[in-house]
């Protein structure tokens, strides 16, 4: 089974590592429903991940709305290809257009 470790750096950053995917998203999702942001602002570093799928895209939407409720602002960086095509695919760019740095893994 795919291990997906999720850290957080500091306390506007939050890193994740390998594989954010349909095995590794429950467990992650119950990690982040407890988190709760105490900054406006939280950087989401995806340099780390090495595969990303649907289950992976809707973590990242859920996320985003997560911390909006408790008013604070995602932006994720060093967004890689995968994620990119599978927004497109998705048709759901609006979505995330406030949320993603033009950094990317190449």
């Amino acid at each position: 089974m795919p291990v997906m470790d999720l850290c957080e750096a500091k306390a506007d950053e939050i890193q994740f590592n390998g594989a954010l995917d349909r095995e590794t998203v429950p467990n992650i999702w119950n990690k982040l429903t407890k988190w709760k942001p105490n900054t406006t602002q939280v950087k989401v570093d995806l340099a780390h991940v090495n595969r990303i799928d649907s289950a992976g895209l809707v973590l990242l939407l859920h996320l985003i709305e997560h911390a909006k409720s408790k008013n604070c602002h995602i932006m994720l960086t060093f967004v890689p290809n995968q994620l990119i095509t599978l927004i497109e695919l998705s048709n759901v760019e609006s979505l995330f257009a406030d949320h993603l740095n033009n950094a990317k893994v190449e």
